[in-house]
Protein backbone atom coordinates (compact mmCIF):
# COMPACT_ATOMS: atom_id res chain seq x y z
CA UNK A 1 0.00 0.00 0.00
CA UNK A 2 1.39 3.46 -1.14
CA UNK A 3 0.53 6.64 1.70
CA UNK A 4 -0.35 9.57 -0.20
CA UNK A 5 -0.93 12.71 1.11
CA UNK A 6 -2.45 16.32 -1.05
CA UNK A 7 -1.87 19.61 0.38
CA UNK A 8 -2.11 23.00 -1.47
CA UNK A 9 -6.13 22.91 -1.48
CA UNK A 10 -7.91 25.97 -0.90
CA UNK A 11 -10.20 29.13 -2.21
CA UNK A 12 -9.14 31.24 -5.07
CA UNK A 13 -10.54 33.49 -7.61
CA UNK A 14 -11.41 32.52 -11.27
CA UNK A 15 -8.63 32.92 -13.02
CA UNK A 16 -6.09 32.83 -10.46
CA UNK A 17 -3.65 30.13 -9.47
CA UNK A 18 -3.08 27.18 -7.24
CA UNK A 19 0.07 24.42 -6.83
CA UNK A 20 -1.25 21.10 -5.19
CA UNK A 21 1.23 18.77 -4.16
CA UNK A 22 1.27 15.04 -3.42
CA UNK A 23 3.70 13.49 -1.10
CA UNK A 24 3.60 9.97 -1.68
CA UNK A 25 5.41 6.94 0.49
CA UNK A 26 6.70 5.83 -3.21
CA UNK A 27 6.23 7.07 -6.80
CA UNK A 28 5.41 4.76 -8.61
CA UNK A 29 5.81 4.63 -12.50
CA UNK A 30 2.82 6.05 -13.38
CA UNK A 31 0.93 9.15 -10.84
CA UNK A 32 -2.53 10.12 -11.71
CA UNK A 33 -4.48 13.05 -10.60
CA UNK A 34 -8.30 12.97 -10.07
CA UNK A 35 -11.26 15.32 -9.16
CA UNK A 36 -14.04 15.34 -7.81
CA UNK A 37 -17.28 17.64 -7.79
CA UNK A 38 -20.39 17.30 -5.52
CA UNK A 39 -22.87 14.97 -7.12
CA UNK A 40 -20.73 14.42 -9.71
CA UNK A 41 -18.22 11.04 -10.66
CA UNK A 42 -14.77 11.26 -10.33
CA UNK A 43 -12.54 12.28 -13.17
CA UNK A 44 -9.34 12.28 -14.63
CA UNK A 45 -7.44 15.04 -14.62
CA UNK A 46 -3.94 13.95 -15.93
CA UNK A 47 -1.43 11.56 -15.53
CA UNK A 48 2.58 11.99 -15.46
CA UNK A 49 5.36 9.07 -15.99
CA UNK A 50 8.78 8.86 -14.11
CA UNK A 51 10.12 10.80 -17.29
CA UNK A 52 8.44 13.59 -16.51
CA UNK A 53 5.92 13.17 -19.38
CA UNK A 54 2.36 14.01 -18.47
CA UNK A 55 -1.06 13.60 -20.41
CA UNK A 56 -4.38 15.93 -19.39
CA UNK A 57 -7.75 15.76 -19.74
CA UNK A 58 -9.22 18.15 -22.69
CA UNK A 59 -10.90 20.40 -19.93
CA UNK A 60 -7.48 21.06 -18.37
CA UNK A 61 -5.29 21.09 -21.16
CA UNK A 62 -3.05 24.24 -21.38
CA UNK A 63 -4.27 25.86 -17.99
CA UNK A 64 -2.96 22.40 -16.02
CA UNK A 65 0.63 21.33 -15.42
CA UNK A 66 1.53 18.25 -13.85
CA UNK A 67 5.31 17.19 -12.41
CA UNK A 68 7.22 15.09 -10.36
CA UNK A 69 10.29 15.68 -8.28
CA UNK A 70 11.78 11.77 -7.88
CA UNK A 71 14.05 12.69 -5.12
CA UNK A 72 11.01 13.92 -2.91
CA UNK A 73 8.88 11.84 -3.55
CA UNK A 74 6.34 13.92 -4.91
CA UNK A 75 4.10 14.79 -7.50
CA UNK A 76 2.69 18.20 -8.19
CA UNK A 77 -0.50 19.20 -9.71
CA UNK A 78 0.13 23.21 -11.22
CA UNK A 79 -3.55 24.90 -11.97
CA UNK A 80 -4.00 28.22 -13.58
CA UNK A 81 -6.52 29.74 -15.51
CA UNK A 82 -8.85 28.45 -12.62
CA UNK A 83 -12.34 28.24 -13.15
CA UNK A 84 -15.70 28.22 -10.86
CA UNK A 85 -16.41 24.77 -12.93
CA UNK A 86 -12.70 23.55 -11.37
CA UNK A 87 -14.11 23.53 -8.15
CA UNK A 88 -13.73 19.71 -6.69
CA UNK A 89 -11.48 17.62 -4.41
CA UNK A 90 -8.32 16.86 -5.73
CA UNK A 91 -6.78 13.04 -5.11
CA UNK A 92 -3.43 11.67 -5.93
CA UNK A 93 -3.40 8.12 -7.10
CA UNK A 94 -0.64 5.54 -7.66
CA UNK A 95 -0.55 2.42 -8.55
CA UNK A 96 -2.01 2.24 -12.08
CA UNK A 97 -3.64 -1.69 -13.02
CA UNK A 98 -3.88 -1.07 -16.68
CA UNK A 99 -6.58 -0.44 -19.23
CA UNK A 100 -7.97 3.45 -19.31
CA UNK A 101 -5.87 6.06 -17.34
CA UNK A 102 -8.66 8.30 -16.65
CA UNK A 103 -10.85 5.67 -14.78
CA UNK A 104 -10.64 6.07 -11.32
CA UNK A 105 -11.12 1.66 -10.87
CA UNK A 106 -7.72 1.25 -12.29
CA UNK A 107 -6.00 2.75 -9.63
CA UNK A 108 -5.13 1.37 -6.76
CA UNK A 109 -4.01 3.69 -3.83
CA UNK A 110 -5.45 7.10 -3.07
CA UNK A 111 -4.73 9.91 -0.78
CA UNK A 112 -7.22 11.29 1.43
CA UNK A 113 -8.60 14.59 -1.26
CA UNK A 114 -7.82 18.76 -0.97
CA UNK A 115 -10.75 20.46 -1.89
CA UNK A 116 -10.23 23.19 -4.40
CA UNK A 117 -12.80 25.92 -4.43
CA UNK A 118 -12.86 28.66 -7.24
CA UNK A 119 -15.46 31.46 -6.68
CA UNK A 120 -16.58 33.62 -9.93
Amino acid sequence: QVELVESGGGSVQAGGSLRLSCAASRLSFMMGWFRQAPGKEREGVGVVYTSGDAYYAKSVEGRFTISRDNTRSTVYLQMNSLKPEDSAMYYCASMFLGGEWNNPAQWRDWGQGTQVTVSS
